[in-house]
């Protein structure tokens, strides 16, 4: 399925810039995730928060330190989990401009990909970045990478978003019973496996993978469901 983001993202963004100030990236108002439901406009309007909020006096590195997942991986250029590695950046990187171009969203809305232009002190660039929804409501990222500018089209006159199909419902023959009460489970160390790292939405419609390549560089794959199949959406390599 196939959606027109229309100008209606501005007031998206505008409810961002907000929700930025403290890192959280705009959901739907914040409410519980069972309420959530495909939302594509809500991964632009995390890139434009994002980017707003690069813009604030802390600079690019605390922007991406406020809105990344735990275990959110990144390369520089080496592959590292995001959140250790920008706690020791002290310096103010400059401010960054994002232009979404395209947006897909997992049936469930429990992850996001977006894609686009990048500008920032190193001139022009596209970007992808991969957001999951947090418990509540909001989105962090899990993934990102600029890349150069070569492949990206010219800026389209709306933006195109996209949302998978559904998985079919299987019946639950427990249906109706009482739900045996859900015991918290203790999060498991963060550890980075250097070959790279796998994620999908709650019901798998949209998956994503970064795999490192030993002699150098990676490569990232993103995938949908799409007429009853996942199919590539995002496949992008960088470095050597």
């Amino acid at each position: 399925m196939t959606r027109l983001l229309l100008p209606a993202l501005a007031a998206l963004a505008l409810a961002g810039t907000a929700a930025a100030q403290d890192g959280r990236m705009p959901g739907r108002g914040g409410s519980p995730t069972r309420n959530a439901y495909a939302n594509p406009s809500a991964g632009i309007a995390a890139d434009i928060a994002l980017a707003q909020l690069s813009a604030g006096k802390k600079g690019f590195w605390h922007a991406l330190r406020q809105t990344a997942a735990d275990d959110a991986v990144m390369f520089v250029p080496a592959f590292v989990l995001a959140r250790p590695w920008l706690e020791q950046r002290k310096d103010i990187a400059p401010p960054v401009r994002l232009q979404p171009y395209q947006a897909w969203a997992s049936c469930d809305g429990s992850l996001l990909v977006t894609s686009g232009l990048r500008q920032d002190a190193g001139g022009d660039g596209r970007y992808t970045h991969v957001w999951r929804r947090q418990p509540d409501g909001g989105y962090k990222w899990v993934f990102g990478h600029r890349l150069p500018l070569a492949g990206l089209s010219a800026a389209p006159d709306m933006i195109a978003g996209k949302v998978a199909e559904c998985p079919a419902r299987r019946r639950d023959p427990a249906a109706g019973a009482s739900p045996a009460p859900r015991r918290k489970q203790p999060k498991p160390p963060l550890v980075l496996d250097p070959s790279g790292r796998t994620g999908s939405s709650d019901d798998g419609s949209l998956a994503w993978q970064v795999t490192v390549n030993p002699g150098g560089g990676y490569r990232f794959t993103a995938s949908m469901r799409i007429d009853g199949a996942m199919q590539a959406i995002r496949d992008e390599a960088a470095g050597s």
